[in-house]
């Protein structure tokens, strides 16, 4: 099953208000279990951030300057994310801005029966507890020690960890070697894991030869009785 993990950061908290979508970042889950594939974009909001927005996630208007619209990446966006379910906290805030952005290019909204809030999930497991991601990172033993701000890829990596283990969960730390690079932006370091390509494990053609004549040397064989 792919499910994909994301998070925004925003110029403030009213898409309807004129607030704008400036950072998303992806994260692809098969069976609860990250791929490594990833997906990851800063935007160029076309107004002023605001200062409290700024001082969570730290993007301000001369880093954004260059960014490219939500227009022009939409398609990689819309691409990556398919028709899989999408995963977030707090997720009708995140949906709220993706869906008017889909607006603002007339592109279809995305329906709210693929959203599964991590919020929500928290509140019915764990009652009365902080349901922060902070907080969550913390129960769970997730490592958030390089989230120094906010980033909506760092934040997505987090979540996916959090989302696993409100799932069922797995063992913390256990897992193969993996190749990673971190990459400087905003909010700290990001780790990307480095996708590598499936590995096939067919015979050879020498190795199925030895293994026909093994078989037809062996005497009674069940399937030439049964054939």
């Amino acid at each position: 099953m792919r499910e994909i993990i994301f998070d925004t950061e925003t110029t403030g908290l009213s898409f309807s208000g004129g607030d704008r979508l400036v950072e998303i970042g992806c994260v692809e889950l098969v069976n609860r279990v990250e791929t490594g594939r990833t997906f990851h974009c800063y935007f160029n909001p076309q107004r002023a951030m605001a200062a409290e927005a700024e001082a969570v996630h730290g993007l301000s208007d001369r880093f954004l300057a260059d960014k490219p619209l939500f227009a022009h990446k939409v398609e990689e966006l819309l691409e990556f994310i398919g028709d899989s379910p999408l995963v977030a906290h707090n997720a009708a805030f995140d949906f709220g801005f993706i869906n008017g952005e889909l607006a603002l290019c007339s592109r279809p909204l995305i329906a709210l029966e693929r959203m599964i809030d991590t919020l929500v999930m928290a509140r019915t497991r764990i009652p009365g507890a902080k349901h922060t991601l902070d907080a969550l990172c913390v129960r769970f033993g997730v490592d958030r020690s390089h989230r120094v701000l906010h980033g909506a890829l760092l934040d997505a990596q987090l979540l996916a960890q959090v989302y696993v283990e409100l799932t069922g969960g797995r063992q913390i730390g256990l897992g193969l070697a993996v190749e990673e690079v971190r990459e400087a932006a905003p909010a700290g370091p990001v780790v990307r894991r480095i996708e590598r390509p499936a590995r096939h494990f067919s015979a050879s053609a020498a190795e199925l030869e030895r293994h026909g004549a093994f078989i037809a040397g062996m005497k009674d064989a069940l399937w030439a009785q049964a054939s």
